[in-house]
């Protein structure tokens, strides 16, 4: 079931359809709602893998009663059961629009609001073999409970995706700096839905004595949202970053990265189903 795609900046061929009529919603029926992990990447060049063993994956019914979400194998259960087997994924492997996917079924049409993955193992490999293993906070037993606000609605005999966009170097906090001791899991996942979504791309680099255009790898790209960091990403080593699954808007996007002066853009407009294009050229300090 492991199809991580290979290659830098691949963007995640899509086919996905929208909501049906009103009176195919009231028939009820079947679609297929896809699930895809991503990863925005962690930056720093001492770790070599940030592992995941994902052994379920649920959804839940928005329209469903919250008295039963903590037991799914109860009658009336308001979660379907996505996945039951085991995926081991590197996190690290899934940067610049690669994805993994995660988990494809036929489900009841209707508004899901909530993924629920089971993690069994988390670890973090350095680039010396160095292998921390990390204790997994609830994975095992309510699983990690990521939202998906608006509700995503699958339609009747159509297909739907979602993307689990794990922020990695909020989740794998290292504990005690370049030369870490251990790290503490706290998985920080967005969700994205890919029918309503748009991607951001783009190039970043700066320009030597000799006039020369150098590509900047490690560029940190923050996408703002009311004063936060709605998404982030890194640049490769070619310069290049993508960012998947954003909403539908306007927003102010920074590219930093030390010893270069920050470089910002305002208004920058991502349009659902289609990619944007932003680069920037830093300047050193």
């Amino acid at each position: 079931m492991k199809s991580v795609l290979k290659g830098l900046f691949i963007l995640l061929a899509l086919t996905v359809f929208h909501a049906c009529s009103e009176s195919e919603e009231s028939a009820g029926g079947m679609g297929r709602l896809n699930v895809y992990l991503s990863d925005a990447p962690f930056p720093y060049a001492w770790i070599d893998q940030a592992n995941l063993t994902v052994y379920k994956v649920e959804a839940r019914r928005a329209d469903a009663a919250e008295t039963d979400s903590s037991d799914t194998s109860r009658s009336g259960s308001p979660f379907v059961v996505l996945m039951e087997e085991e995926i081991s994924v590197n996190l690290l492997e899934l940067t610049g629009g690669v994805t993994e996917q995660l988990a494809s079924a036929e489900i009841p049409a209707g508004d899901y609001d909530l993924v629920r993955i089971y993690v069994k193992d988390a670890s973090v490999v350095l680039q010396d073999s160095t292998v921390f293993d990390l204790k997994v906070p609830s994975g095992m037993q309510s699983g990690i409970k990521v939202f998906i606000k608006p509700a995503l609605r699958v339609a009747s005999s159509l297909s739907t995706d979602v993307l689990l966009d794990v922020d990695v170097s909020r989740s794998f906090v290292a504990k005690g700096g370049p030369n870490p001791k251990g790290f503490n899991f706290k998985p920080v996942i967005r969700a994205a839905n890919l029918t309503t979504s748009g991607t951001l791309q783009g190039m970043v680099t700066t320009v030597d004595s000799t006039g020369a255009v150098l590509p900047l790898e490690g560029a940190k790209l923050s996408v703002m949202a009311s004063d936060s960091v709605y998404a982030s990403t890194f640049s490769d080593a070619e310069g290049a970053y993508a960012i998947l699954g954003l909403e539908e808007g306007s927003f102010s996007v920074t590219a930093s990265l030390e010893g270069y002066q920050d470089a910002t853009q305002e208004g920058v407009v991502v349009v659902a189903g289609n990619r944007t294009t932003q680069d920037f050229q830093l300047e050193v300090q």
